[in-house]
């Protein structure tokens, strides 16, 4: 393969087997699964820089866990933990990093969700602990907690380290000799007379036997030449870090990650990485936007409401403001991903992954699944709690549940 080396991609090329659109967390491990087993017939497109920090895919830190209250999420965080050790064997580097992880709420408030947490994990027959106030303050001090906080403990939870992943998925698929066209925009997808998917972009017209699409909060722009609209409401989140004096307090190796269940709120957080702060955020709290529209700008109210809240049970974790930043969700109705292929429309030939906002623990298996439904035409996993023949896609009427707690929408309630 002849490459530049400003660009990595094998100019003058225009016919790939495979094309990926999109190389955030999900579409850079598609283009390295896929590189994987078909080698430069692989091209991966980026409308903005590599690493940019426009979409959902960066950042320092993102949870995997096995706390979840469905099964579907239970069963493929196993599977999920297995996938970038693969990665990890086989770039030499660590990308996941085991914290263990909490749920937690207050008696009486949602003591439902709680429970469903609980059922999920017996099912499965996943260990983990209850730990009433008293248990919790004595398995991690730094929490100042009173009689009615409960809490399960799952300890193979972890966090995986965005930016650090993607970075390895393109290097490793580069290394198999794919190529990757950033700052890159797709402007039509069609069906060409011989057959092939036809993919224009600002660089110039490709052709490929297979498309994935993992474009985040710009898929319908992507999917909708083809006549595919996949209903999803687009909002700015945010995470804070904080300067906590107590660092040594908040490592990995002293400090679970956890999610906080309130009625109007859940509250998320992560022990220091990737820098000396402590990170909080409060899922699905942030205003509706476009990926036209989002201004990077944090919200201040919310910035205090995540800050006080944690301040209420680990005071230690706080301290003056290093950072807020900005990302974009792309969420489906029901917060549930999409896994598909477009072939409702005719274009079996492509596939595609919504990630819902919180998919990029997930991001190595996706792509793997991806790369599989790409060139087997199907997957060894079971994906379908996640096919768009569900109500939330396909009704227009279907309530929007925001909460990955399964309570309702936050948006617009602070």
């Amino acid at each position: 393969m002849a490459a530049s080396r400003r660009t990595w991609c094998d100019e003058g090329r225009t016919h790939f087997e495979y094309i990926v659109v999109g190389c955030g967390g999900i579409g850079s491990a598609a283009v390295y699964w896929l590189a994987k087993r078909a080698k430069a017939d692989v091209l991966g497109i980026e409308q903005f820089e590599l690493g940019h920090q426009n979409g959902g895919s960066q950042d320092h830190s993102r949870t995997i866990r096995l706390l979840y209250h469905n099964d579907r999420y239970t069963d493929i965080g196993r599977h999920t933990i297995q996938t970038w050790r693969e990665v990890e064997k086989e770039a030499g580097v660590q990308l996941v990093y085991k914290t263990g992880g909490l749920t937690m709420c207050r008696r009486g408030e949602m003591d439902l969700v709680f429970e469903e947490y609980a059922n999920a994990m017996d099912r499965k027959n996943i260990k983990y602990e209850r730990l009433d106030s008293e248990a919790l303050m004595k398995k991690f001090p730094q929490f100042e907690v009173g009689k009615e906080v409960m809490s399960l403990y799952q300890p193979d939870a972890a966090i995986v380290d965005p930016a650090m992943s993607n970075s390895v998925h393109i290097q490793l698929a580069r290394g198999y000799g794919a190529s990757i066209l950033a700052n890159t925009s797709v402007i039509r997808v069609l069906r060409n007379d011989n057959g092939q998917i036809t993919v224009q972009t600002t660089k110039g017209t490709f052709t490929c036997r297979r498309l994935v699409v993992a474009a985040g909060a710009w898929i319908n722009q992507v999917l909708g030449s083809v006549g595919v609209h996949i209903p999803i409401t687009v909002t700015q989140e945010q995470v804070t870090y904080l300067g906590t004096p107590y660092i040594k307090e908040f490592t990995k190796d002293k400090f679970p990650i956890f999610t906080f269940h309130t009625p109007y709120c859940d509250f998320y957080q992560m022990p220091v990485h990737g820098n000396a702060a402590t990170k909080i955020g409060a899922d699905a709290c942030g205003e509706v936007v476009t990926s036209a529209t989002r201004n990077f700008t944090p919200n201040a109210e919310l910035e205090k409401l995540t800050m006080d809240f944690m301040a209420s049970i680990a005071p230690k974790f706080v301290g003056p403001v290093v950072q807020t930043k900005t990302c974009l969700y792309a969420m489906t109705r029901d917060r549930h991903y999409v896994i598909d292929k477009c072939d409702h429309v005719g274009f079996p030939d492509i596939v595609f992954c919504c990630g819902a906002g919180n998919a990029l623990k997930f991001a190595s298996l996706f792509g793997k699944i991806l790369s599989e439904m790409a060139i087997d035409g199907q997957t060894q996993y079971d994906i379908s709690g996640f096919t768009k023949n569900r109500e939330a896609i396909s009704n227009p009427n279907f309530k929007p549940l925001f909460r990955i707690s399964g309570d309702g929408a936050n948006i617009a309630k602070l």
